[in-house]
């Protein structure tokens, strides 16, 4: 089985590379965008980390969109209301409830994943308190904008206690972090399960390797012992025909003996005969010499034999535990693997 690089078994430690439309589900987070602001009657948006949006704006205010942003001196400033909001979230973690220069109060939620800000919930555009109507004309002039045009879109502007507004933020706050944090850890659940599951498949091909192979090794194995088997059965074979050799190495020396009887009797005549009874008497002593040699030999192989069946015997048993353990193993991958596929069918659903 082959090992898994490093980075895909190590977890994401830069979160900088974590966007928040990878763990954020867009569709489910304008849903309830958009019912959100018109319950507390807040506008919002969400934007990512960089200020770029995720979301299309809920109840955004005329006021703000067509006349304070649609004026050049009026987005800067904005612009710049919405840095400094930004900061403060950002500094702290936390929502930031800050007065805009057209004298809205708006708020900046955080959407923090491991101790960094990923994104933001931006929002607000309401009064806490009844207009100064002479305040918002001098920022008509400013802006370069119809003043009465602008208070006429002033007036739509809702009126919301502050305590609301923070309630507000922070009811986003929560959900959203809850949200993304929901989310993040699905995905590292799902990926996690899909990392688990590709090693239990290989842990589970490998483990039927193994028991094909144990199981080639105890047919080899078995195949083996029989062959040494008739190597034994051979060996006791040559000693039968040794035997018999001896015998006939017995019976030639005494035949020698009484040929050399024979020749001594016969006296001058029988001295030829009585060198070849020597001989012969030699012949058989070398002879019953050597089958004695040979026996040795066969009974060193017949006992290096024996070791050999008995250690065979041994390996044939151990590879059979070793199959039947093979096989506990992959039936317990089996069920790992099962539950892997459940736990990734659990992770898709969440």
């Amino acid at each position: 089985m082959k090992p898994r690089a490093a980075s895909q078994v190590r977890e994401v430690a830069d979160m900088s590379a974590v966007q928040l439309r990878d763990i954020i589900d867009v569709d489910f987070l304008q849903k309830f965008q958009d019912a959100f602001a018109e319950a507390i009657g807040v506008a919002s948006i969400t934007v990512d980390r960089d200020g770029n949006p995720v979301t299309q704006p809920s109840r955004f205010t005329k006021f703000c969109m067509e006349y304070t942003r649609g004026s050049k001196t009026g987005l800067a400033r904005c612009m710049e209301c919405d840095r400094k909001g930004g900061e403060e979230s950002a500094r702290t973690g936390k929502p930031a409830i800050y007065d805009c220069h057209a004298g809205l109060v708006d708020f900046g939620v955080p959407i923090m994943l491991g101790g960094q800000q990923i994104g933001s919930i931006l929002g607000g555009q309401v009064l806490i308190a009844a207009p100064d109507e002479a305040y918002y004309r001098k920022v008509a002039q400013e802006i370069g904008v119809d003043p009465d045009q602008y208070l006429a879109a002033l007036r739509e502007i809702k009126q919301v206690p502050r305590k609301s507004i923070e309630a507000a933020a922070n009811v986003l706050y929560l959900v959203a972090n809850t949200l993304s944090k929901t989310w993040y850890q699905q995905n590292r659940l799902k990926h996690m399960a899909e990392l688990i599951n590709d090693s239990v498949l290989q842990i589970s091909a490998t483990m039927e390797e193994l028991a094909a192979s144990a199981g080639d090794v105890s047919t080899n194995q078995n195949t083996l012992n029989d062959e040494i088997q008739n190597v034994n059965v051979v060996s006791g074979k040559i000693n039968e025909v040794m035997d018999f050799i001896k015998d006939i190495a017995d019976e030639t020396r005494l035949l020698g003996l009484n040929a050399a009887i024979e020749a001594a009797r016969a006296g001058t005549a029988g001295l030829g005969f009585g060198v070849v009874a020597q001989e012969i008497r030699k012949l058989s002593g070398d002879s019953k010499e050597t089958v004695g040699r040979i026996k040795e030999f066969t009974t060193i192989i017949q006992e290096s034999v024996n070791k050999t069946v008995t250690m065979g015997q041994a390996t044939s048993v151990t590879v059979e535990q070793q199959a039947a353990a093979i096989e506990e193993v992959t039936a317990s991958v089996q069920e790992v693997t099962s539950m892997v596929e459940q736990l990734n069918a659990m992770a898709n659903e969440i």
